[in-house]
């Protein structure tokens, strides 16, 4: 029997085919991840090292700042655009601006020092609830927005239009803003989904609308990103619906890692289009973006993160390592890797880890022992440490076990004497 042929997939009933998805991913770690409550702003040589891993991970383009927000912020947008054409990382850069002139001449000139094109990513919010809070009109949006796009137009940068709170935005407030964005020269449209509020019918909902009433009609080649944050859970899955809607590109960060709770996770939309086909680039270098993100920016990786957190691939119950422990016996280490996990450990640099606990069988004992250079054989050990786990409140440690294991070979050595 084929590998292949012991999994049955229903994921690919009626879906799309994922090996023939193009889409794009965008990097927003270095700017809306830094807008996190709980973030530390790190130094520039981490930022510099985020951006290289962004590369080795296939990331095309990546959001380096908002040099609106200060002197600080400019300075790192610099030293980012510079790296990019010092190191020729194949990443193309992006600003954050509201649609003020005044955000995007400083993008401007950094452009022009480090003479690599950055994208302006001009902003406005779109939704009613936000125009009633503001007290804006649309006539003063449309007004702002024109003097923003136009400038950046007339300095030579590309320009990705992004309507804030587009998932609770009127259809006829999108086509005014959007239609004009691209009428005054900007080539990329932005759905942002800035307070988590769609759903995957939303997101699909809304991509068809802008593509079919605003995008087509135009006659212009005009492309369309998806920007979701996480405030329902949703975040990856809706980078998943917008991708199946035919969008350009989506964004997501390290870790999640964003305003509130976050945004998508860049290295869990990664995993995920890995495992459909999707993105093809090596991703070896996953683990050390996040961590190296976790590190810097201080954000934490629960034991029970998928994939990257402690707990991802360990396991102390009895039927799944005998389920384990019975393929590794086959000589096959694609059945091990697979028969208790969704998510093959070793195409992202762990292992499968079985451990003991007081849910385990005597095959978790058998195999640590073996694991760890002990007689599994050996009757005496094996009923001492299964006995132990069985009294436990947690998975003993690998500590715990060589303790118990020490103690049960004196007492054998002492009664033997």
């Amino acid at each position: 029997m084929e590998d292949t042929d012991l999994i049955y997939d229903w994921n690919a009933l009626g879906a799309i085919d994922w090996s023939a998805v193009e889409v794009d991913l965008n990097d927003e770690t270095l700017r809306d991840g830094l807008q996190s409550p709980s973030a530390i702003d790190p130094g520039t040589e981490a930022k510099c090292r985020l951006l290289h891993l962004m590369a080795d991970l296939g990331i095309v383009a990546a959001d380096i700042g908002l040099p609106g927000a200060g002197p600080r912020a400019v300075e790192a947008v610099r030293v980012l655009a510079k790296e990019i054409v010092q190191h020729n990382l194949p990443i193309a850069p992006n600003c954050a601006a509201r649609t003020v002139v005044a955000d995007v001449e400083p993008i401007a000139k950094i452009s022009q020092e480090a003479g690599i094109a950055i994208e302006a990513a001009t902003f406005i919010g779109s939704s009613p609830i936000r125009q009633y809070a503001e007290d804006w009109t649309l006539d003063r949006m449309l007004k702002v927005s024109e003097e923003a796009v136009t400038f950046a137009v007339r300095e030579g940068l590309p320009v990705m239009y992004v309507t804030e709170d587009t998932t609770r935005a009127r259809p006829e407030t999108l086509k005014a803003l959007y239609g004009n964005a691209i009428r005054w020269g900007a080539r990329r449209l932005c759905l942002a989904d800035t307070v988590g509020h769609a759903t995957p019918t939303g997101v699909r909902n809304l991509v068809k609308f802008v593509k079919e009433e605003i995008v087509i009609p135009s006659g212009e080649d005009v492309k369309l990103d998806w920007h979701g944050h996480r405030d329902r859970g949703l975040g990856v899955i809706n980078c998943l619906a917008a991708i199946e809607a035919g969008v350009d590109r989506v964004h997501a960060t390290a870790l999640g890692v964003g305003e509130r709770v976050g945004n998508a996770e860049m290295d869990l939309l990664i995993v995920n289009l890995h495992l459909l086909g999707a993105h093809t680039h090596d991703v070896s270098a996953l683990r050390e973006y996040c961590e190296l993100a976790a590190a810097t920016i201080g954000v934490p990786l629960p034991a029970n993160y998928p994939v990257m957190g402690d707990d991802a691939f360990r396991t102390g119950t009895g039927v799944h390592a005998a389920a384990i422990i019975k393929a590794r016996k086959k000589g096959n280490t694609w059945l091990a890797d697979r028969v208790y996990s969704s998510v093959p450990a070793a195409s992202f640099g762990a292992q499968q880890r079985i451990e003991v606990s007081p849910v385990s069988g005597l095959s978790n004992v058998k195999c640590w022992l073996a694991e760890h250079g002990y007689d599994a054989s050996d009757d005496v050990l094996c009923e001492r440490l299964f006995g132990a786990a069985k009294l436990a409140d947690r998975v003993l440690s690998d500590e715990d076990c060589h303790r118990i294991v020490s103690q049960a070979s004196d007492k054998e050595s002492g009664s033997a004497v």
